[in-house]
């Protein structure tokens, strides 16, 4: 059959089983938006306040799902304002599809109004982008970008479309979903004698990331660590792979990580790390992580071998394969000696609660108690989202979403707006802060508009919390552009956009306010005011080892 480019854009879509599509319209994809007009029962388009906001409900949606996220914008700021949540998307592998419209392809290098070349712009933050110069390229080009964003080591790919190709017409012939077979694959040491050198192991550690839910293989590295009684800690990324509760849980690695997992990964004699690029946030400094041990490494991609830390086994492939063949070579084994050992290194971090303020930790214990089970919580970035991190009952790792490599301040409205309408419009908790919260409030008209229940969360303490924090530590608490002192009056400005507004300073006024907000149906926002000598602890300083914890 004979169609224009437009129409096989949304064919290819529909192809993908792609219901849902995030963005903003303008003069370079008003074809486009005109034939998700014809088709608006097949598609549904969310318009967002930014285009930011929307690459970052594209993102929110993908992780909650599972599905490959899609945004379309315009030429020139339209698709630069993508940058930041493509690259967001980049950083912790999420699946995603940017279709950017271009000028009409003669006026492409002339500089003409709203021209940039978006493709040279992200080619350092997508797993491939694409330019479409022919309309009979158009339909196999979007197919390979779908494709190419769930293969292996998933993240995003941009589509580039000029003006003119998205009304010249071609044949189109219907062909099936892209899907991708996982790799069959290993590459590496041999599975025997890792699984050797992790049989005959006194004191082991399974060290996992991001990587292990991107894989679905959260069920298999629980029956390794039950059969081999192996203790675990993760990094922020894999927060929910297991439960909060587990046993063999050490919770959080790193910069503010717990001081047992820490302090069990620094005198372990084996660490098997799965899916994790060893980041600066977790070994502080590469040379000293974890000197006592034989380091093990798994991941899917090549380049991350030996990247940032020396190992001595590796193995590359996808998580649940290699697992699940290690899983059958690994021995029933008891360290109860090991975690007696690790028992002792378990060290409370005192914090102190009263006066007009609530505590980080009370928020998140209530937060998790009302939410239940299956709350999805939605972070920014900065204070708010290491005390989220350390003290949120986690217990399923689809329900935790938040930008671990990037660091995305403003990431938080958007992504829990996606994440919202992509698990049917299941209450959202956005955990922000002040800081954060001024960069994507915005949002809150697109959470109005589509009456999304999204309920905000902000931690006022006045500041850039993080970068004070830094300043008090490291630099004589000489406070540089970090205290702000906004006057925003939080409750106002969401009844403004037509949300619910809250504002609370104790325990039992944050209780009702969420109480109310969980009933209203739509979005809201509760202010909660925080003392601004709060601190995220514990914490080791950049280039730091666990002699060099900061308890207090």
């Amino acid at each position: 059959m004979k169609l224009n480019g437009s129409e096989i854009l949304v064919k290819v879509l529909l192809e993908n089983d792609v219901d849902t599509v995030f963005g903003y319209p303008g003069g370079c994809v008003l074809n486009i938006y005109d034939e998700l007009y014809k088709n608006q029962d097949k598609i549904t388009h969310y318009i967002t306040a930014h285009e930011q906001g929307a690459s970052h409900a594209a993102d929110g949606y993908a992780r909650s799902t599972g599905k490959t996220g899609v945004v379309i914008a315009t030429s020139g700021p339209g698709a630069t304002n993508l940058v930041t949540g493509i690259a967001t998307a980049y950083m912790d592998s999420i699946p995603m599809v940017a279709i950017t419209g271009n000028v009409g392809s003669s006026l492409i290098g002339r500089d003409s109004f709203q021209e940039v070349y978006i493709a040279g712009i992200t080619m350092p933050i997508t797993k491939h982008n694409f330019v479409v110069r022919k309309i009979e390229d158009l339909a196999d080009t979007l197919r390979q970008a779908f494709k190419i964003a769930i293969s292996d080591r998933p993240g995003p790919v941009l589509v580039d479309i000029p003006k003119d190709i998205t009304a010249a017409v071609t044949d189109y012939e219907p062909k099936p979903k892209q899907t991708v077979e996982k790799k069959s694959f290993i590459d590496g040491d041999n599975l025997a004698d890792i699984a050797e050198v992790i049989n005959n192991a006194k004191k082991p550690v399974i060290f996992f990331g991001g990587g292990v839910k991107n894989s679905n293989a959260g069920e298999i590295i629980k029956k390794i660590i039950k059969k081999a009684n192996i203790p675990a800690t993760h990094t922020m990324m894999a927060s929910g792979v297991l439960r909060y509760d587990m046993p063999e849980n050490l919770g959080l690695l790193g910069m503010h990580g717990s001081v047992v997992a820490n302090r069990t990964v620094n005198d372990a004699d084996v660490v098997i790390t799965v899916a994790s690029r060893f980041s600066d946030r977790v070994a502080l400094s590469p040379d000293k992580f974890a000197k006592r041990a034989t380091l093990i490494q798994i991941d899917i991609d090549q380049s991350e071998i030996n990247k940032n830390v020396k190992v001595d086994y590796n193995v590359v492939g996808d998580a649940e394969t290699v697992l699940g063949q290690l899983e059958t070579l690994i021995k029933e084994n008891n360290h109860e000696e090991w975690f007696k050992e690790i028992n002792s290194f378990r060290r409370d971090i005192p914090y102190s609660t009263g006066g007009n303020t609530i505590h980080p930790k009370q928020i998140m214990d209530i937060l998790s108690e009302k939410a239940g089970e299956d709350g999805i919580f939605v972070t920014d970035v900065g204070q708010h989202q290491m005390w989220a991190a350390q003290y949120l009952h986690h217990v399923k790792a689809e329900n935790f979403l938040t930008s671990g490599g990037l660091g995305t301040m403003g990431y938080g409205y958007g992504a829990a707006i996606g994440a919202a309408i992509g698990t049917g419009k299941k209450p959202v908790f956005h955990i922000t802060g002040d800081g954060s919260f001024h960069m994507n409030m915005n949002e809150a008209c697109t959470a109005v508009t589509y009456n999304v229940p999204v309920i905000s969360v902000c931690l006022n303490n006045n500041a850039l919390g993080m970068v004070r924090q830094w300043q008090t530590i490291f630099y004589g608490k000489r406070y540089s552009a970090s205290e702000p002192d906004r006057k925003t009056d939080y409750a106002k400005v969401a009844e403004g956009f037509g949300a619910k507004g809250f504002s609370c300073s104790t325990v039992e006024e944050f209780e009702a306010a969420l109480e109310e907000a969980m009933n209203c149906g739509g979005p809201a926002w509760i202010e909660c005011h925080i003392d601004r000598e709060e601190r995220v602890l514990p914490m080791i300083p950049g280039g730091g080892t666990v002699d060099d914890i900061i308890y207090e």
